[in-house]
């Protein structure tokens, strides 16, 4: 290997829509209008469609969708929400910032939330299941909606690292009563800095949720209930919309390059690769391998100009936020050994096959020959 491999490049993602970019960035500051308005319109009627929901509502990001969500449905002060521990910590924050408590249960090998978990943490008090699917994999939606329906719970999906993800057939953000993206530049489809987009098809909480981004108002004179700002820009909508006709393709590449790790990585037995249920659409958000010595792994790698990363080392129940909710060391076993076996490889769309290669070969080279 001669060449570096760095983890994530945003501007070999850029570089062939720069002219694009710029003219969309050109055309807004032409028309001069930046906050909400037909830019930010368009953007949420084409997400819409291809997310297979009636309707889109933007935002600035990934966090706050998940909070309008939860107030939307009415959630705060008394109710529990049934979450996982291993996702990225908004997803818990979100519950407790509306004032309700977070009930977090474990996970299976798959990184998802154990529905037989769930479905034991209920009580008289929960209101809402909030599933992640993690690493762009959707979770257990037949058996969540089982769930669901027997206790009469909403579901509120976190799509923030699944967008254009599908399950049987069905994307994701449209099996809950709201689904909740993020647009970080990390994200595939992303923003040039943050947003979000929350997806319904309940009419009801479309109204309610263009009133919670937009500091309750229903015109500018009229504030119906009090609320934060959190409208996605018009500019970010622009560049989004220059963005979204490839989203399909990038899907596409990271799809292979996934499939290329598991073929580049089989009969490895230090290595688990995610597998490719026929039922599930994953998108690969992050490709992660399971695999004993993971620092000394990722150091190697880093030593061979390889870059990695790793989602989340500290389970959200174990971080100092975390610790006030109750949980200790032990709690969710499968959570915790995963968060010391975890690996996300590179996986980005322009990743070239011939990279995921070198880093197959490195990490074979790893277990062979340096950790013996």
């Amino acid at each position: 290997m001669t060449r570096r491999i760095p983890y994530i490049d945003l501007a070999a993602q850029h570089r062939p829509l720069r002219q694009e970019l710029l003219a969309a960035f050109a055309q807004v500051l032409d028309e001069g209008h930046f906050v909400l308005g037909d830019r930010v319109t368009q953007f949420e009627t084409e997400f819409a469609r291809r997310m297979g929901v009636k309707y889109a509502i933007g935002v600035n990001s990934g966090t706050d969708a998940l909070i309008l969500a939860l107030r939307a449905l009415g959630i705060g002060p008394g109710d529990e929400v049934i979450s996982a521990p291993n996702s990225f910590v908004a997803s818990t924050a979100a519950i407790h910032l509306v004032g309700a408590r977070p009930v977090l249960v474990d996970v299976r090998e798959d990184y998802n939330i154990d529905p037989s978990r769930v479905a034991a943490a209920v009580t008289p008090r929960t209101k809402a299941i909030l599933p992640v699917h993690l690493t762009g994999r959707p979770c257990d939606m037949d058996a969540l909606g089982e769930i669901a329906e027997r206790h009469g719970l909403h579901i509120v999906e976190d799509c923030a690292q699944a967008v254009l993800a599908a399950y049987r057939g069905r994307r994701v953000g449209s099996f809950g009563a709201i689904g909740c993206f993020s647009l970080h530049p990390l994200k595939t489809l992303n923003a040039c800095g943050d947003g979000g987009v929350l997806t319904t098809d309940d009419e009801a909480l479309y109204q309610q949720l263009l009133l919670l981004r937009n500091i309750g108002l229903r015109t500018r004179e009229d504030c119906v209930l009090f609320s934060g700002n959190s409208r996605l820009d018009a500019l970010q909508a622009a560049l989004l919309m220059v963005k979204l006709p490839h989203l399909g393709e990038w899907t596409e590449a990271r799809r292979e390059n996934a499939a290329r790790y598991r073929q580049g990585l089989a009969g490895l037995a230090e290595v688990r690769v995610p597998d490719d249920p026929p039922e599930l659409y994953s998108v690969y958000h992050t490709v992660v391998i399971a695999a004993p010595a993971r620092d000394s792994l990722r150091d190697y790698l880093t030593s061979v100009g390889i870059g990695s990363a790793i989602h989340y080392p500290v389970p959200i129940h174990l971080t100092q936020a975390g610790r006030t909710l109750g949980y200790e060391l032990g709690s969710f076993p499968i959570t915790e050994r995963l968060a010391g076996e975890i690996l996300s490889l590179p996986a980005y769309q322009g990743l070239l096959p011939e990279q995921v290669d070198d880093v197959c070969a490195a990490i074979r080279t790893f277990y062979k020959e340096v950790r013996r």
